[in-house]
């Protein structure tokens, strides 16, 4: 993680030490450990230098219920999540072919967004529709015991 915030410029806006703490709350939270949250899905987001501060922080939670609803390993829902937000409206098709479906308004006012330079308003619409279809997955399946990690 460090080294990835160092590789990047800290393009991503965030320290290695709130990654940490997050990475912590996270694993109180649901039932990945810290260490693969830090690993799989900090430093794999990092290498998008187009993902910043809240945003990033919001993507690493969208990551953990993605895989968890899905049952996908980390690693790949954070490359899934982390190329969406890193190229919007390329991002779309790569999400949809994985399940996760946006409507053709959404679509285009992602793309209008992007297109007049508005990309963090693009990141935050496709963050709040994953937070609306895989959101409070991670935390539910540590509460009842079920999830991908059984």
């Amino acid at each position: 993680v460090e080294q990835a915030i160092v590789s990047t410029g800290g393009a991503a806006g965030v320290t290695a030490d709130q990654l940490f703490r997050q990475a912590e709350a996270l694993q109180a939270a649901t039932r990945f450990d810290g260490d693969a949250i830090l690993d799989d899905v900090s430093a794999t987001l990092l290498t998008f230098t187009n993902i910043a501060d809240q945003t990033f922080m919001r993507a690493q939670d969208s990551v953990l219920d993605m895989a968890t609803l899905m049952d996908q390993d980390l690693a790949g829902a954070a490359m899934l999540v982390g190329k969406a937000l890193n190229d919007p409206i390329a991002g779309l098709s790569a999400l949809s072919r994985a399940g996760v479906q946006f409507s053709e308004d959404q679509r285009a006012v992602i793309r209008s967004l992007v297109e007049t330079g508005d990309v963090a308003s693009a990141q935050a619409m496709i963050l709040t529709e994953l937070e609306r279809q895989f959101g409070g997955q991670a935390e539910a399946a540590a509460r009842t015991g079920l999830g991908a990690l059984d």
